[in-house]
């Protein structure tokens, strides 16, 4: 059974800057973080090791992001999952897809370390930012 506090932390990004941006900050607070490059890896190591939260590209190889969400939606051992979507795609439109498609919490490249921490925040919590 896992602990309630957030540790393990999956960062599917294709962007290797990015991945040692957010993985240095998420270090400095404390958690585990691995990274997969593409979607299909990051898919596969999902289900093999469940993290406790997935910051997730929306524009991969091999895997969208989209998919890999609806995936981890359909499936009962990860529905739960808290997804956090990182992306370049700020409009509107990309927003409520990716939300419907069950992501938690929405952040737009660029974006700060202070605003990711805020957002992992918010995903982590069972009832968003109204807590």
């Amino acid at each position: 059974m896992r602990s309630t506090s957030m540790k393990r932390v999956l960062i599917i990004e294709d962007d290797r800057d990015i991945v040692e941006l957010v993985r240095y900050n998420l270090a400095n607070e404390g958690f585990q973080v691995s990274s997969a490059n593409d979607g299909s890896t990051g898919l596969s190591t999902l289900k093999k090791t469940p993290p406790d939260l997935l910051l997730l590209d929306l524009m991969l190889p091999k895997l969208s992001g989209l998919e890999i969400c609806r995936e981890i939606r359909r499936d009962d051992s990860l529905n739960r999952l808290p997804i956090l979507m990182l992306t370049a795609r700020g409009e509107e439109a990309d927003r409520v897809v990716g939300l419907e498609m069950g992501a938690d919490d929405y952040v737009t490249k660029p974006f700060s370390p202070r605003e990711l921490l805020a957002a992992r925040q918010s995903a982590a919590s069972p009832c968003g930012a109204a807590c």
